[in-house]
Formats: structure tokens, C-alpha cells, sequence
């Protein structure tokens, strides 16, 4: 049996889906969902690009944060423990390994420190983390679908909110709706309909406020993990990085037909470019579904679970103050690459088009947002947050 079959028996035997349930079946069915197909996705053989994809500059900056959190930790708490870093939507260890990789490299102290955990849902990622990590492995505590019960040290996520499932809402003359997934013929549709008591809730939670004929997305789940996350850490940081907006910039007319898209093959195809308008209903499983992260929400979520917000700024920011001038990062950033000239030759002009990557406006690290929160940690002045404190 296709996705595709499993979707529209559900539908002839319970009427028209939530979006959310689409979505979460499109992109996490165990055995057809889009990311249980492959251990990976992303890169130039993939549908879209990440900031792993640069290269492993990405893991060697978050590993300087991790290392000073983990001195923070130790400080405030109980000495020097092992520490937890555990990732959400770690994929197939990509990220972990190059995290890792920079910590055996320039602080062996915090490598032995390291208790791993990779959460992922995804069965064939899990079955490919142990090779990915490979002299790492050691490191790895467990590899599981579901966060630790108790964390001291990080839980951090690179782009795993804005997978999480969406609700897609639309004002309409009678009032608010809620887009669901129905049957015409032998294909997808959407169809609004009655607004659910979960979505209900969370738009008057939030105060998500739409004009007639515009159209958004809110998602209660991403709500829920932040929350369940934040229950779950008892001291250490919570750090998300993700593409998003505030509220107030997200429920606007910015952003009036919703950002609800898909990729494929390095390519967005957003609302009105599929059939009836909606391309991510035409191949269930066989493209990324994603939508825009609502960052008043996950902030909200997180401080009112008990953590204190210690950051929020645009991942730009964020590498800069990773990247200090003593490691010659900045440098190698912003002088032009030219293999002749430079010790390491290629792997140096590698290292230079990471960074830019990472760093150019307009790009990854303006597009990404950085969120930081702790619990039991007091309110340090974290080194990714000291280039800047904007966020666009």
C-alpha cells in the first residue's frame, strides 16, 4: 500500500483530515513517511539545504557554545559530571559528528565529558547514526525516538520545529476555519471546515489574530515539544534554531497567504503553484512539508514551562560570535579564497565558502533564527549571543 492509499482510506472511512494529521503522516510514517525513506534528505543530492550541509564549520562553532555551557553548568551545579547534549531531530548524526569532531580536536576535556543521546524518529536514520559518529560512537548514551526523561547539560535542535505539524487557518467571511484534507475524485484537496477545540485554544492562547481572506499556519505541536523539553531539562539550556518570526510579524500581511510549502529537489513550491493551490498535496511522502516557526509562541512556551530566556538572535549573529577573531575564523571569513595561497589549499577555501554560507545576509543565517533558554543557570552572557543581540 502507497501513503497515498493509506491517506484516502482514511479519509473514506472518517471524513476529511486535519492538515496536521496529513502532514505528520507525509513526513513521519514509520515505513513511508518522507523521512523514514532515508537516513538523510538534505545536501546537493537532497531536496533542500541546511547549515550541516555547509560543511563542518557549523558543528565546530556550536561545539564552542556546548563546551561554555557545560563550564557554566558545572559551575552553578554539582562539579564537574558528565554532560548531556542531546539532539532532537538529530537525522542520522551528521551534526553530532561534527560537534564532536571539533570537541576531540580543541577541548578533550569537554569530548570525554559528553553523554550523547540522538533523538529521531525516523528508524533508518537511527540505524545509520552509529556509523556516521564512527570514533564517537563511544560517546553515544542512546539513540532513541523519544527526549530523555532528565537532562542536565543541552537539548538543542537544528530545524525540527518548523517539521513539526501545522494547522492551517483561514478568515473568511463566516469566520475562522480550518483547512482539512478531503477526497475529489482520486485526488487531494483541501477543504475548511470547523475549527478544532486544540487549534481553538491555541489561537485565543496566543492571540493569533488573521484578516478577512488571510491565511496562516499555528502549530499546538511545536507548543508541546517545547514544553515537554523544557519539563525534561533539570539544569542546562534549551537552544532551537530555526526559520521564523514573531507573532505580530508572522499573522501579517507580510505573510497574508500563509508559509506553508514544499521541497523538492531544491525547490519551493509555496501556495498556487500545485494543483487547487496546494502543491504539498500532491505526493504525499515524496517531498519536505514546512512552515515558518512562531517565535512568540515557542518563547511563551518555554517561559511559562519554567525556563528564563537567554537569547534570541539571528544565527548570523549568533556564528559571529563563535567565530572570534583568535581562531582566525572572522579572517578566513572575510579575506577571498585562493587555494594557492593558502596553507591546507583546498580544505582552507572549503573552510572560507562554509562560512559564507553561514554567514552572508540573505542566506542561512539571516533566514535562521537562534532561541537560548536555561534553567538553574543563572543569566550568563553566552559567547554566541555577544556580537549581537538582533534579531530581524
Amino acid at each position: 500500500m502507497t501513503l497515498r492509499d493509506l491517506i484516502a482510506e482514511r479519509i473514506r472511512a472518517h471524513g476529511p483530515l486535519p492538515f496536521a494529521e496529513y502532514m505528520d503522516l507525509a513526513l513521519h510514517h514509520p515505513a513511508l513517511g518522507y523521512y523514514a525513506r532515508a537516513g538523510r534528505r538534505s545536501g546537493r543530492a537532497g531536496d533542500f539545504y541546511t547549515s550541516v550541509d555547509a560543511g563542518p564549520v557549523f558543528g565546530a562553532l556550536l561545539s564552542k557554545q556546548f563546551a561554555e555551557m557545560r563550564r557554566i553548568v558545572d559551575d552553578v551545579g554539582d562539579g564537574d559530571e558528565p554532560f548531556a547534549l542531546v539532539e532532537a531531530g538529530a537525522g542520522d548524526g551528521r551534526l553530532a559528528r561534527d560537534v564532536l569532531d571539533a570537541a576531540a580536536a580543541g577541548d578533550p576535556g569537554f569530548h570525554r565529558a559528553v553523554r550523547l543521546t540522538l533523538v529521531e524518529r525516523s528508524p533508518a536514520a537511527r540505524r545509520a547514526q552509529a556509523a556516521t559518529l564512527g570514533a564517537h560512537a563511544a560517546r553515544l548514551d542512546a539513540s532513541t525516538a523519544e527526549l530523555p526523561a532528565e537532562v542536565r547539560g543541552v537539548i538543542f535542535a537544528n530545524e525540527l520545529l518548523d517539521a513539526l505539524p501545522v494547522h492551517p487557518i483561514v478568515m473568511t467571511g463566516a469566520g475562522l476555519r480550518e483547512v482539512r484534507v478531503a477526497l475529489d475524485g482520486g485526488r487531494f484537496v483541501e477543504r475548511p471546515g470547523p475549527v478544532s477545540a486544540p487549534v481553538r485554544a491555541h489561537v485565543e492562547r496566543f492571540g493569533v489574530t488573521l484578516e478577512p481572506g488571510w491565511r496562516a499556519e499555528v502549530s499546538p505541536a511545536a507548543v508541546r515539544w517545547v514544553a515537554d523539553a523544557a519539563r525534561r531539562l533539570t539544569r542546562g539550556f534549551l537552544m532551537l534554531i530555526d526559520y521564523g518570526h514573531e507573532a505580530r510579524e508572522l499573522y501579517s500581511m507580510t505573510h497574508a497567504a500563509g508559509t506553508l510549502a514544499c521541497y523538492r529537489r531544491h525547490r519551493m513550491e509555496a501556495a498556487g503553484d500545485g494543483p487547487a493551490g496546494a502543491p504539498w498535496l500532491a505526493d504525499p511522502g515524496g517531498c519536505d512539508l514546512t512552515a515558518h516557526v512562531d517565535l512568540t509562541a515557542v518563547r511563551a512556551a518555554a517561559e511559562q514551562a519554567g525556563l528564563r530566556t537567554l537569547g534570541a538572535v539571528d544565527q548570523t549573529y549568533f556564528l559571529l560570535g563563535l567565530a572570534s577573531s583568535e581562531d582566525g575564523m572572522l579572517d578566513a571569513m572575510t579575506n577571498e579564497p585562493d587555494a594557492r595561497a593558502e596553507p591546507g589549499g583546498a580544505e582552507a577555501v572549503r573552510r572560507r565558502l562554509a562560512l559564507k554560507t553561514l554567514l552572508a545576509p540573505g542566506g542561512l543565517g539571516s533566514a535562521h533564527k537562534v532561541l537560548i533558554f536555561g534553567r538553574g543557570v543563572g543569566t550568563p552572557r553566552l559567547q554566541g549571543c555577544s556580537f549581537s543581540r538582533r534579531a530581524t
